[in-house]
């Protein structure tokens, strides 16, 4: 079992910034600890413009704050976002996430990242191989 908060992954290498300084992404569930997928919270600021294409992964959003706009950037549609919005990127589809009020989404990734990863210039994170590791890092017993 592993069981972790967001406060204890602020400040570690689990929280990436934009180098741009748009989002911040907690890694909650990386490739590491060996379950076949990545958990993500990640928070967008308020009046950001953001360009996305996971090339090397699909991604499941789910919006719990905030408002924007998604564009699918292959077909031109764009999609309304609010709390409880959700949207699947199963085609690995360019994308741009226009944000009027930040937004903290959890994202789910497949295949897993590993942590380190931020978007290049085309907005994809690369393919990086998971470390292998014995499975017990990061997990806690509860109790």
């Amino acid at each position: 079992m592993i069981v972790r908060t967001t406060d204890e992954i602020t400040g570690t290498d689990r929280e990436v910034a934009d180098p741009k300084g748009n989002w911040v992404s907690k890694r909650i569930v990386l490739g590491g600890d060996g379950v076949g997928f990545s958990f993500h919270e990640t928070t967008i600021k308020a009046g950001s413009v953001n360009e996305f294409h996971y090339a090397n992964h699909i991604e499941a959003v789910w919006l719990v704050e905030g408002s924007g706009t998604l564009l699918d950037r292959e077909t031109g549609e764009t999609y309304p976002l609010g709390p409880g919005s959700m949207y699947l990127l199963n085609g690995n589809e360019r994308h741009t996430v226009t944000v009027d009020e930040q937004m903290r989404m959890l994202c789910v990734f497949n295949p897993p990242v590993v942590g380190t990863e931020v978007h290049d210039e085309n907005g994809v994170y690369p393919l990086v191989p998971v470390p292998q590791q014995d499975g017990a890092a990061g997990r806690h017993r509860a109790g």
